[in-house]
């Protein structure tokens, strides 16, 4: 078990890779293009608003059937740099990836987004172009605020009383830096968003970092209320105009909720919902050979169309 498990660890080390910077609306994102294969490219979006993609390594193995794509958008990870908070808006976001997508030659793409990167997929099909998008992948996305605030309230219910209450005094983004309001954050994260006491080390990350401002811009202080830019965003009654095969991948302890998710897919005709049991907001991380298996099957499935 050993011998195959190094294997598959230095097969997946010596496909080929290709990385560099873009220009976008703002300032230049860093991406990173692994494999060669001859199937449809994957272009993975990371969650945030300011997170980073290099948790998706643990999706390396896809990249031995299609070239998997990942990059930083603006402001976080390797594509740090501007602090113009006029630039953290859903609009901008969406010209990044159309950017992205012209300049790597990505004329037929599947999509997969994470999280918020769920949001910029949802926004970049209903507002700019489903033309030569093969399928999206929606993993734990975020598709209405008011429901996802109303979603993690009900979550926060189930915590014990005095973290629910601690938890009620940190809706600001002057308390988002509170001792208190962190532990009682934790608390929460644990169960519905990292699913376990702490995240893996992942070598890929060492050395990036996400970034905070941008989430309290677009976002606000915690999950349980929106202050920010999104506070406002909702497309789920748009969701019927999407023209294109579609999976959501949830976890059973998600914050985006399994039964939410299953609303927005049953007005989807012909898409599909994954839940993944084992796992809360980032099952790629935690339920990794599940969540590989799933996307493949799904990809491979829309190719052969």
């Amino acid at each position: 078990m050993r011998f195959l498990l190094l294997a598959s660890v230095l097969a997946a080390q010596q496909l080929p890779v290709r990385e560099g910077f873009i220009d976008v609306p703002g300032g230049k994102v860093w991406y990173r293009v692994t494999g060669s294969g001859s199937a449809t490219p994957l272009l993975l979006l990371h969650g945030g608003p300011g997170g980073r993609s290099c948790s998706f390594s643990l999706l390396r193995d896809l990249a031995k059937d299609r070239p998997l794509i990942v990059y930083d958008q603006l402001g976080s990870g390797h594509s740090k740099g501007p602090t113009d908070s006029s630039l953290w808006r859903v609009e901008r976001f969406v010209e990044e990836l159309h950017a992205v997508r012209k300049a790597l030659g990505l004329e037929r793409v599947h999509i997969l987004g994470h999280s918020w990167g769920g949001t910029l997929a949802t926004e970049y099909l209903l507002t700019k172009t489903q033309a030569g998008v093969a399928s999206v992948i929606l993993a734990s996305p975020l598709i209405s605020t008011p429901r996802w605030v109303a979603d993690a309230r009900a979550l926060r219910a189930t915590l014990p009383p005095p973290v629910e209450e601690q938890l009620k005094q940190c809706e600001t983004v002057e308390t988002a830096d509170d001792p208190k309001c962190k532990a009682a954050t934790r608390a929460f994260d644990e169960r519905f968003v990292i699913g376990a006491k702490s995240r893996p080390k992942i070598p890929d990350c060492e050395g990036t970092s996400s970034n905070s401002d941008i989430y309290r811009s677009m976002w606000g202080a915690a999950e349980f209320t929106a202050t920010g830019t999104l506070r406002d965003y909702d497309r789920s009654s748009r969701l019927h105009e999407l023209r294109l095969p579609v999976l959501f991948l949830a976890g059973r302890n998600d914050e985006a909720r399994p039964s939410t998710l299953a609303e927005y897919q049953r007005v989807i005709p012909g898409s599909k919902l994954v839940v993944l049991e084992k796992s809360a907001h980032v099952g790629f991380v935690t339920e990794t050979k599940r969540y590989v298996k799933e996307v493949r099957e799904f990809l491979r499935a829309v190719d052969r169309r």
